[in-house]
């Protein structure tokens, strides 16, 4: 008995064409369904039965496909370019699902963009994989049973979050099983840098989409005993014991470029207090040294020197938390980046006294280097509600910036000790116990540029950063889960 029912997007006989024929080839396909959504051919196509449906991402697409599951798998192709298989890929598919009996499985594979063939691995899910944007490549491997079970439980009606939705649903019940072997070849038609795809999921276009996510993810945290009520601990700034109100802190590592551009935002800061900038240089090698000194005669700069160790941004932070110089409030500034005006500081010390919070996540602009609004322009994190947005944190890949901390709260978490991600953990970790403030006038410049760490990552280099993420959201859903038990 033929054990794959397959499930692909449709839009005209041409874009389907090639695909249909290598799955027919496949002999574990029993029945080819195709996908139409609003605006696509009337055509009809040999050997397969039309699926309409008002959206590809819709709900109403996922209960027809769940109607429609009745071999042992279920096959759906994300993507409208052309997919085929290598040689026994189907059959290996399946021999790791009857192995793993895993309820979902995808796979490595090849992707073709421009004429040029590369490989395109993917990470493992886990716990804490809640990202909608996670990357399982675009086949996607159903045990129908599986979906059948978890399509029955979506009682909400989405247009954009029902294949995220599915998967949470499906993962509450099963594993989602990573298959690292490339087995089969994709065409690529989004041809952007990965720095020009990081800002997709904060695209105010994207709005709608956003909304929807949250709530299907929201949805999720309560199943599993991971969601937490709007309640917080309350902050009282009452230590007196710090000779500064507020540091800007700057870590700095072979910055020569930008870095003097940062410094000189910091120190022209108004404010109705006594503040400093702390920059913390880890070991520059390019002139960055050179330039921080020529500002060392001012009064309000403190620079420490990095030791030979092991130290990357986290463990710059902790060094200039912990200065005896620090301020009662830290507020970040990267190396490569401005203040949007000499206001930025009194804005964050203002909201946190206003808002009684540990943290507060401001609003930013991003530009090119000449200064110049770029796409997608404003990023104002409107998903950092009061009422939601730490469990919305756990959805989404970044916090926001620029992000102030109350220090004496700070020097008890601490950053852990790496170059990526450094930020995100220490959000979530404040989000468990504290609420998050909010500053939605822009107070930054994001500068994107080639030298940025992450404007044009290749594949080893993102996937390494989306796992380390990914771990950070397990170990803080874990103890939120824990946390919840013992209530």
């Amino acid at each position: 008995m033929k054990r794959i029912n397959c499930f692909i997007p449709f839009q005209d006989a041409a874009q389907v064409k090639t695909t249909i024929a290598n799955l027919k080839k496949e002999e574990e396909v029993a029945k080819i369904y195709l996908l139409k959504a609003e605006g696509a051919s009337d055509e009809k196509i040999d050997g397969c039965e039309i699926i309409e449906t008002p959206s590809l991402k819709s709900t109403d697409c996922i209960k027809k496909i769940a109607a429609k599951s009745d071999a042992e798998f279920s096959l759906i192709y994300t993507k409208y370019t052309e997919l085929s298989f290598g040689l026994f890929a189907v059959e290996r598919f399946l021999a790791i699902a009857d192995d793993s009996k895993a309820a979902m499985l995808y796979a490595d594979h090849f992707n073709e963009a421009g004429g040029v063939r590369s490989e395109l691995p993917v990470i493992d899910y886990q716990f804490g994989s809640l990202r909608d944007d996670f990357d399982f490549g675009s086949v996607l491997l159903y045990k129908a049973d599986a979906l059948k079970e978890a399509a029955a439980r979506m009682d909400v009606d989405y247009q954009f979050a029902a294949l995220y939705d599915l998967r949470l649903k499906v993962s509450q019940k099963g594993k989602l099983e990573h298959i690292n072997e490339y087995l089969y070849y994709e065409i690529e038609n989004d041809n952007r840098k990965s720095g020009e795809k990081l800002f997709d999921y904060v695209d105010p276009k994207n709005r709608g989409v956003q909304i929807e996510m949250e709530k299907a993810c929201t949805q999720h945290l309560k199943d599993i005993n991971g969601f937490l009520e709007p309640n917080f601990k309350h902050i009282e700034f009452s230590d007196n014991s710090f000779e500064y109100e507020a540091s800007v802190v700057i870590p700095c590592k072979n910055r020569v470029k930008t870095i003097g551009d940062a410094i000189a935002s910091a120190l022209s800061q108004k404010t109705s207090f006594k503040y400093n900038v702390i920059v913390v240089d880890d070991n520059s090698t390019d002139g960055s040294v050179d330039v921080i000194k020529k500002f060392v005669g001012d009064p309000k700069l403190v620079y420490i020197a990095q030791d030979k160790t092991y130290h990357a941004i986290g463990g710059n932070w902790n060094v200039a938390l912990h200065h005896p110089k620090c301020g009662k409030f830290a507020i970040q500034l990267d190396s490569d980046d401005v203040y949007f005006d000499e206001n930025t500081v009194q804005k964050f010390v203002d909201a946190f006294y206003a808002q009684n919070c540990a943290m507060v996540v401001g609003t930013y602009r991003i530009t090119n280097f000449k200064m110049e609004t770029i796409p997608p322009g404003i990023i104002d994190h409107k998903e950092w509600t009061p009422d939601n947005g730490r469990n919305n944190a756990l959805r989404i890949n970044g916090l926001g910036a620029p992000r102030g901390f109350y220090v004496p709260m700070l020097r008890t978490i601490n950053f852990p000790t790496t170059k990526y991600g450094e930020d995100y953990a220490v959000g979530l970790r404040v989000s468990r116990e504290y609420q998050i403030g909010r500053i939605y006038d822009v107070v930054y410049n994001c500068r994107r540029w080639d030298e940025n760490s992450d404007a044009n990552a290749d594949v080893p280099k993102m996937n390494m950063n989306n796992l380390y993420k990914d771990r950070i959201r397990t170990w803080e859903l874990e103890a939120r889960v824990a946390m919840n038990q013992k209530k």
